[in-house]
């Protein structure tokens, strides 16, 4: 299938980008199957990459906590809108930042083939406003909306 060009935020300033988001709802993959209470934490490396620690809570009572460990490398000419993820070496994926509020309280994650597709917020909650103008502009980007599935942030204490 052919998609229009997908068109990542100018810039982004990765020690603003980094610290703890909520998964409002993303396309759904086997590693996350089961996942509720989805969280993503950014931390900025001397190094010149950035950790990535993913977790969520599984099971009847949310209290088995499945993490992963990972680094990503901004792609160099994308202003830190693009990176690329590694959970397991040699592999990496694509991390394209296509949607950021101006004060980074939310962002939007998607790759060019559109199989991936995450909502980010700062606080497990979104108001709905915001979510549904979310929703229209990567609908005009040619993300299938009926694949969205919305992540349960129902966890105390997370």
């Amino acid at each position: 299938m052919t998609y229009p060009e997908l068109i990542t935020v100018p810039e982004v300033d990765v020690n603003r980008y980094t610290g703890k988001w909520y998964e409002i709802a993303s396309y759904p993959q086997r590693f996350q199957k089961g996942c509720r209470c989805t969280t993503a934490e950014y931390t900025v490396t001397d190094k010149g990459y950035i950790t990535v620690f993913n977790q969520c809570r599984k099971g009847a009572g949310a209290e088995k906590i499945s993490a992963i460990k990972g680094k990503a490398f901004p792609v160099k000419g994308s202003n830190n809108a693009k990176l690329k993820v590694q959970f397991f070496w040699p592999l990496k994926g694509d991390y394209w930042i296509i949607d950021l509020a101006p004060d980074y309280s939310y962002a939007v994650v998607g790759t060019e083939n559109r199989k991936y597709l995450w909502i980010l917020s700062r606080t497990p909650k979104m108001e709905q406003q915001v979510l549904d103008k979310i929703i229209t502009a990567i609908t005009s980007k040619g993300f299938n909306i009926d694949q969205l599935s919305f992540t349960k942030q129902d966890c105390e204490n997370y």
